[in-house]
């Protein structure tokens, strides 16, 4: 990875923390995987309900290559559910600046967790973070049986 200023080799990678500019034909290529994937526009509207995000953009193309969320009460806890890079990007550095960055904006909480598969529990650890026990429910996207309880 290359930064804007020109600090190693590949491809020129700028990062931002807003979502200036950033519209779905930007946000391609994301979630593989994924038996239902999020559409590019459902997932700029992921990032919009977002507290902080950390985006890694191609400077020369302009697409969205990685990028990483946090939600946070802003007082005690923060959680980081998603962060993903692009396949043609991953190996060159940008996941873990992209955690840098959000991990710099959540310094001043105490309590920050993600929930992670195992193979990449060696990552994590990485940033100081520690292995945990957690719960989670997962529904499919586009239940329509489910009506929210507001």
């Amino acid at each position: 990875m290359r930064q804007d200023d020109g600090s190693a080799d590949g491809p020129a990678i700028r990062f931002q923390d807003s979502l200036d500019g950033i519209g779905p034909g930007l946000l391609h290529g994301f979630f593989v995987g994924w038996s239902n994937p999020p559409s590019p526009a459902t997932h700029l509207r992921l990032l919009k309900g977002s507290d902080h995000v950390v985006l890694a953009i191609d400077s020369a193309t302009g697409q969205v290559v990685g990028f990483v969320t946090a939600i946070t009460d802003g007082v005690l806890s923060a959680f980081i559910p998603l962060l993903e890079v692009l396949p043609a990007y991953q190996g060159q550095g940008i996941g873990q600046a992209l955690m840098q960055k959000i991990l710099e904006w959540l310094d001043h909480l105490p309590n920050v967790d993600l929930m992670c598969d195992s193979d990449v529990v060696p990552f994590y650890e990485r940033f100081g973070m520690l292995p945990s026990t957690g719960m989670v429910i997962r529904r499919p996207m586009g239940d329509s049986n489910r009506t929210p309880s507001r």
